[in-house]
């Protein structure tokens, strides 16, 4: 029985040495699932080479993004506005139990510092009926005014008084690409400096959210997680530069669902420029209205390939006419630029000013043909312009007589556009905001002093006539 014994535990303590020798000299070692090569592919590394290759490639990943934030974030500030709530929307109901510090809203978003002397880039709709906006930076709070916004871009520029603020670096949107990775640094829900990561998913993205008569829709697509709040902040390169400015997020639910959207940054140094030095944009215009070369287009022009945008129509005496364009051509390079779409087209045009030449590639009837063309401004000339508000107190409406192209677009003589309703007469008639004036009981119209001037003498019935931004006709019609 002690013989039997004795061989059993001989034979466990074998077991036990020979496990620990093959455990430490033959064995492989143990790799993470998500480590594992197929044994099929003959050229892959082994696992051991893989675990070991991994880890720095990570670090390095980690130590890009963390001095792209360290970069950035110093440049990116907190915006709060207040503004007062409008009463006259709200029931009567709301009025009774409303208390007096709820007449006021307070909203927020992100801003990015784009000058040392103060200048602040942000989004036009983080400013939307602001009475009242200060910038957070770090610890210290400024008063900030509005320099100028331009709705066609949804970005707008502040001021604040100091010095010495650490502007972003700029990069170029042009040279950024789908796959590239990304960061959006703002201040989503009252958070200071959050940042997150992503990559750029598509480029010229035209989404149709602009509420304007001649919007640039060109947004890089991202996937970096962006929030309410984070309108107006920074989308950076792994260096730190600003390549856009965050604006929108594809989203049911108002929160981050998958993709948000920005400015390119290309766009956006020429707006801030021009509102910096004149006030407003001075966007060019072409000339022509053009569209996505769709395969039914294509089939209809008898052409084979898709590339580049087809010419819809031209304005009168335009600059795209007098070049010798003709409506069905097919623009395929501005500048030696490759077009192809709409929104490529648009961004590439916003990069100039009236005044400067292009040379236009474009092929008609299967053959190709340059023409040199000069853009213009608004009024079809090649001079800078200043835009000029009306503000009609008797009305309680802001008021600006409509441009040459504008009116061109809407199939109008001319006009007088509300830019905006206030408390006043214009708003007790349910007079909507962009509606265009063109006439008063078939008077034509084309000044806003016009428009005041008759408005407030005029006695009877009266006859409002004008179209929306949509270019559809109405009209309102009162007793006085």
């Amino acid at each position: 029985m002690k013989n039997v014994v004795a061989t059993i535990l001989i034979s466990f303590a074998s077991g036990l040495g020979g496990a620990w020798v093959h455990q430490q000299y033959l064995a492989e070692p143990v790799v993470p699932a998500s480590f594992q090569v197929s044994e099929s592919s003959a050229t892959a590394p082994s696992p051991v080479h893989l675990a070991r290759y991994h880890e720095p490639v990570a670090s390095a990943m980690n130590e890009d993004f963390a001095v792209a934030s360290a970069n950035s974030t110093p440049s990116v500030v907190y915006i709060k506005t207040v503004s007062s709530r409008d009463y006259d929307r709200m029931s009567w109901l709301e009025m009774f139990f409303e208390e007096r510090s709820s007449s006021q809203q307070v909203s927020s978003g992100s801003g990015v510092i784009f000058t040392q002397d103060g200048y602040i880039v942000t989004n036009n709709h983080v400013l939307d009926k602001a009475d009242q906006i200060e910038v957070i930076h770090g610890k210290r709070t400024y008063e900030a005014t509005v320099v100028g916004t331009d709705p066609s871009t949804d970005l707008a520029v502040l001021k604040v008084e100091a010095t010495d603020l650490p502007a972003i670096t700029l990069g170029r949107s042009r040279n950024v690409q789908v796959g590239e990775w990304v960061l959006a640094v703002g201040n989503p829900f009252n958070l200071t400096s959050t940042v997150t990561a992503g990559i750029v998913s598509a480029k010229g993205r035209e989404i149709n959210i602009l509420q304007s008569n001649f919007p640039i829709e060109s947004f890089i697509q991202t996937d970096a997680a962006i929030n309410p709040g984070n309108s107006g902040g920074a989308l950076v390169d792994r260096s730190g530069a600003l390549v856009g400015i965050n604006t929108a997020i594809l989203s049911r639910t108002g929160s981050y669902a998958g993709y948000g959207f920005a400015v390119p940054v290309d766009i956006v140094k020429k707006v801030v420029e021009d509102i910096i030095e004149y006030g407003e944009v001075q966007k060019a215009f072409f000339g022509a209205q053009v569209v996505d070369v769709t395969p039914r287009l294509a089939k209809q022009l008898k052409i084979d390939d898709l590339s580049g945008v087809a010419v819809r129509s031209l304005q009168p005496d335009g600059s795209a006419e007098r070049a010798g364009l003709q409506a069905g051509d097919v623009i395929v390079k501005i500048n030696d630029q490759s077009v192809d779409s709409r929104s490529d087209f648009e961004e590439l045009i916003s990069y100039y000013s009236p005044g400067d030449a292009l040379t236009v590639t474009y092929r008609r009837d299967q053959q190709m043909g340059t023409a040199s063309l000069t853009l213009t401004n608004r009024e079809g000339t090649t001079e800078l312009l200043r835009r000029t508000i009306y503000a009609s107190e008797p009305l309680g409406a802001d008021l600006e007589a409509v441009s040459k192209v504008e009116a061109n677009l809407l199939k109008i003589p001319s006009g007088v556009r509300i830019n905006q309703v206030n408390d006043g007469f214009l708003k007790r008639l349910g007079v909507e905001q962009g509606f265009v004036i063109t006439h008063i009981n078939q008077r034509s119209i084309d000044s806003p002093e016009q428009v005041e001037n008759i408005l407030t003498r005029i006695r009877g019935k009266v006859r409002i006539e004008g179209v929306n931004q949509r270019g559809v006709k109405g009209y309102y019609s009162y007793y006085f």
